[in-house]
């Protein structure tokens, strides 16, 4: 059974910095992409950022240039390292991954912005 564990949320103020951290973890063959989605009250899921095993990253226009990430494919990891944060980034974050052709998801991590 495939277990995604994410770390790192909590409060920060407006400009502050978070890292957030995801782990995989089960019998585990291929990952072929891991990202992150954040939901905020009231809105949809929104997918972040991703990044494939071959490592193409794709981020979401509003966190270009602000948000970072990456993935240790022998540790079965993915990073989110975000720079001046916004109240905007306010949400619930989750770590997703593709392992084995299987969507997996984490069971979240509150990120709050305090303006």
């Amino acid at each position: 059974q495939v277990h995604l564990r994410e770390s790192g949320g909590g409060l920060v103020q407006a400009g502050g910095s978070l890292r957030l951290s995801c782990a995989a973890s089960g019998t585990i063959f291929t990952i072929s992409v891991m990202a992150w989605y954040r939901q905020a009250p009231g809105k949809q899921r929104e997918l972040v950022a991703h990044i494939t095993s071959g490592g193409s990253i794709y981020y979401v226009d509003s966190v270009k240039g602000r948000f970072t990430i990456s993935r240790a494919n022998a540790k079965n990891t993915v990073s989110l390292e975000m720079n001046s944060l916004k109240a905007d980034d306010t949400a619930v974050y989750y770590c997703n991954a593709v392992i084995d052709l299987r969507v997996y998801w984490g069971q979240g991590t509150q990120v709050t912005v305090s303006s």
